[in-house]
């Protein structure tokens, strides 16, 4: 399924007034046309004049419904001059960002379309050729009042630039618009990216290596006219495809290389030359390893530093003699895309190891019925467009990008994410970054539950392990095996080789024992296993992978040990059986999506792929240099004031509030120097129940919080109650870490209308860099709305007993919100202060990203 990033632009100056209808029902068919979902395509609108303003960020909304309801709620924005260079910037810096929804590093297209009614007062070819270089397809409409050459610069291609006489007949080029976004992408698989390359026409490096052993000499002939039918569908030139070709059986050779031949029909000529090499035995891994060192190379051709596709076309008529694991493994970690095409003589298991992903590996009963795949291979061959790790230092601005995206593994803060950038443009330890590297433990459910069907675990652990290469300076796994308590069966430093590895898993016996204890494992893995002492390289950057098989429901409770572990930035993925608890196993994972299930153990090969594609999807690595993260660098850390209305207008439903407090203070990690917690009530005045400071361990706080009692009073001054926690509780003295860079959050349960001015004090506290969230009632929404930092920060229930129909939607803003501290200038010797303005920062969640400015 096709997938797009689309980001609208509009000019909401006052030169458009009377025509924005206009252009906001011309967004809504667009968007009308569009396979908005989580999955399918997510849509961002931002709208300026003098400074840009977002409406929604292409992850606000993964339901078309939602959209189309926020656009139609658009008003014109209004103000003067009309500075569109800014607003490409701020789009560039703020909305095609992952913190922000965006897809890029998952390659998924970056759209933008400019409506822009005038000519812009700043300048505008920097920010768009920033927007280029990034990736990102620019389209750009104007009226006859725009610049039509201003938006031919600002568009990648000048017939990206339309024009109507004023947007009311903007219909008039809907259709021409819809037409070139669809002609201009190749869309890639789940797995791959997609590259736009010289505008509409992609590259690619393919190389041809053939199984020319004694037992494919009667099938020859055919492989060789299945490559000239290849050859032919391909757009042969030197800055275009490129394509070699190499035959081996023993020993393998090469016919010709990628810059051997120009032109379509050197190549033909030199396929239809092609002898039998001839020979045996069958060494297809040696043949891998040659085309690795000797053709996909920039000597002999290969463009991969400059990120041109490199594909690999393997006809093998039999099983190797040799090993192919090392030579496959190296492939793909070169980002070598290897499709394997095998006859009644080859072995699929093999072809499906050696191929880049196990659905790339196709079968024939005999090679003269290639013809038969032949157009499924050119159609995936056409499609995919892999990402390339570049092993020279050209640094762009798209890999600068991703490596600030990448920083989701360690949530490093804003200082050390442009240290890695700084390293990634100066240091010799690049080949470090681009090579993958992976700690991995695998926690087992040992328990009496799931004795029969543990040996399917344990082989189910076996393959998976297969995938992966296992050395010190690559990926290391460990293996935990619990039940009532957890034991480790090895660490992620015991061994470091495969075979070392696979002995000890094929070894494993079923632990038994009852009751099961899920979150002490979890914990136990937390505190033993990624630990640097026991070979975690968590501090290096290294992506830290928990596997979970878990065949029941756990009798402790398991979400503390779930949130350290997300904290600590474990990517956890949980597989469960009947007997588990799918609710449970969700909120184990880094993210729900993670969470996978199958009838038995038995089944467990049914999901071992889309596993594999999961871990091979989100584990990117920065390898930062010296100075070494410590954990206080690289763990969260929160601030959070609850400010709760406690007027007598909300006696009723108070103990609903406080419950609410409780479950949210749950998901915390509340420590002295972690996450702070503090509680405010107020009615006519407010009163503070604990400071930040008051509590350093969650027990305390938890405690504390069952025992409050509703205040009373009136009437309710919410305006004095935000003063009052600016001025008395968001202070070095009542614990505010706010000059030390750590977020404040502010949480506002308000059931009624404020009786005093609310506006002068909420920007007072906007301005201070505190982000506000709020929830209130039929009686209080719109004006929370005002309070929060953004109308998407602010959710709405009929009454505080409806909060739990709330609490997820509002988790999730929240940690969308963590990572938006900007840093301005110092306020005192040594310190800085942080700002997070929606106009000069955007959402961002610690569970994709660490959106850093």
């Amino acid at each position: 399924m096709a997938r797009r990033d689309v980001v609208f632009l509009l000019d909401g100056s006052d030169g458009t007034r009377s025509s924005f209808p206009a252009m906001r029902d011309f967004v809504e068919r667009m968007v009308e046309r569009l396979n908005v979902s989580e999955k399918g395509d997510h849509v961002s609108v931002v709208q300026y004049s003098r400074d840009p303003e977002a409406h929604f960020y292409l992850n606000t909304y993964s339901r078309k419904e939602d959209v189309l309801d926020t656009l139609r709620g658009l008003m014109h924005k209004g103000g003067r001059p009309l500075n569109t260079g800014a607003a490409l910037q701020y789009v560039r810096d703020n909305v095609f960002t992952a913190s922000s929804g965006s897809r890029l590093v998952e390659g998924v297209p970056q759209l933008l379309i400019l409506l822009s009614g005038g000519k812009s007062f700043d300048n505008v070819d920097t920010p768009a050729s920033s927007l280029k270089e990034l990736g990102v397809l620019i389209f750009a409409i104007g009226s006859r009042s725009s610049d039509s050459r201003e938006l031919q610069k600002i568009s990648n291609e000048p017939s990206y630039a339309l024009s109507v006489s004023d947007f009311a007949d903007l219909p008039s080029v809907q259709q021409q618009l819809f037409t070139n976004i669809n002609t201009v992408f190749v869309e890639g698989t789940s797995s791959t990216t997609t590259t736009i390359a010289e505008g509409r026409r992609q590259r690619r490096d393919v190389v041809f290596l053939l199984d020319g052993s004694d037992a494919t000499r009667n099938g020859f002939p055919a492989m060789k006219e299945f490559v000239q039918r290849m050859v032919e569908k391909l757009e042969v030139s030197e800055n275009r495809d490129q394509v070699s070709v190499v035959q081996y059986s023993r020993d393998p050779e090469a016919h010709f290389y990628l810059n051997t031949f120009k032109t379509k029909e050197k190549i033909l000529d030199s396929v239809r030359g092609l002898r039998h090499k001839g020979g045996r035995p069958l060494y297809t891994g040696a043949a891998l390893q040659y085309v690795i060192d000797n053709v996909f190379t920039a000597s002999s051709g290969s463009r991969r530093v400059e990120g041109v596709p490199q594909i690999l076309v393997l006809l093998s008529g039999g099983r190797s003699f040799d090993s192919v694991e090392a030579a496959a493994s190296s492939l793909k970690e070169l980002g070598i895309l290897t499709f394997g095409i095998g006859s009644r003589g080859s072995d699929s298991r093999e072809l499906q190891r050696i191929s880049y992903d196990p659905n790339y590996a196709l079968s024939v009963s005999d090679f003269s019925e290639l013809p038969n795949v032949q157009e499924q291979l050119l159609a995936s061959v056409k499609a995919v467009s892999i990402p390339i790790t570049p092993t020279s230092q050209t640094v762009t601005a798209q890999r600068v990008n991703e490596v600030m995206n990448r920083c989701v593994i360690l949530k490093v803060y804003e200082r050390y994410a442009h240290y890695l950038v700084l390293m990634m443009l100066l240091s010799p330890l690049l080949a470090d970054y681009v090579t993958p590297r992976k700690d991995i433990v695998f926690l087992l459910d040992g328990s009496d539950g799931t004795r029969n069907s543990f040996p399917a675990m344990r082989d189910f652990v076996q393959r998976v392990v297969e995938q992966y290469t296992i050395e010190a300076n690559r990926d290391r796994v460990s293996v935990v095996q619990y039940s009532r308590e957890a034991e480790v069966h090895f660490y992620l430093n015991s061994h470091t080789t495969k075979e070392e590895v696979l002995d000890r898993v094929r070894g494993l016996r079923h632990k038994g024992g009852r009751p099961l204890y899920t979150g002490a494992a979890l914990q136990y893995v937390r505190d033993n296993v990624f630990t640097a002492s026991s070979g975690s390289r968590w501090l290096e950057g290294v992506p830290q992978i928990l596997i979970l098989l878990s065949g029941g429901r756990s009798f402790d409770s398991v979400d503390a040990a779930a949130s350290s572990l997300k904290e600590l930035g474990v990517l956890t993925f949980g597989i469960g059986s009947r007997g588990s608890d799918s609710r449970e196993l969700q909120r184990i994972s880094y993210d729900p999506s993670y969470a996978l299930s199958v009838t038995d153990f038995s089944e467990l090969p049914n999901v071992q792929e889309q596993l594999l594609a999961s871990v091979q999807a989100v584990a990117m690595p920065i390898t930062p240099a010296s100075p070494t993260l410590t954990a206080d660098d690289a763990i969260p850390r929160k601030d959070v004031v609850f400010l709760l209305d406690s007027s007598d207008g909300t006696r009723n439903t108070f103990p609903a509030m406080r419950d609410f407090v409780q479950r949210v203070v749950e998901l915390f990690n509340i420590e002295a120097n972690r996450d702070r917690v503090s509680v405010v009530q107020y009615s006519r005045d407010a009163e503070v129940n604990f400071y930040l400071n008051t509590y350093a361990t969650k027990g305390e706080i938890l405690n504390t919080v069952r025992g409050l009692r509703h205040r009373g009073g009136r009437p309710l001054n919410t305006g004095a109650a935000l003063q009052y926690v600016r001025d008395s509780v968001f202070t070095a003295s009542a614990g505010s870490r706010k000059q030390e860079g750590v977020p404040q959050i502010l949480i506002l349960l308000s059931g009624g209308r404020s009786g005093d001015n609310i506006d002068t004090p909420a920007s007072t506290l906007k301005e201070s860099g505190i982000l506000i969230f709020g929830i209130g009632t039929r009686n209080s929404s719109r004006e929370v709305q005002r309070i929060a930092n953004d109308p998407t920060y602010a959710q709405s229930i009929n009454e505080f007993s409806d909060l739990p129909s709330v609490q997820q939607q509002f988790i999730s803003s929240l940690n969308n919100a963590l990572g938006q501290v900007k840093p301005m200038t110092p306020t005192v010797a040594g310190k800085t202060d942080y700002h997070t303005s929606l106009e000069n920062s955007t959402l961002s969640s610690p569970c994709k990203a660490c959106r850093r400015h």
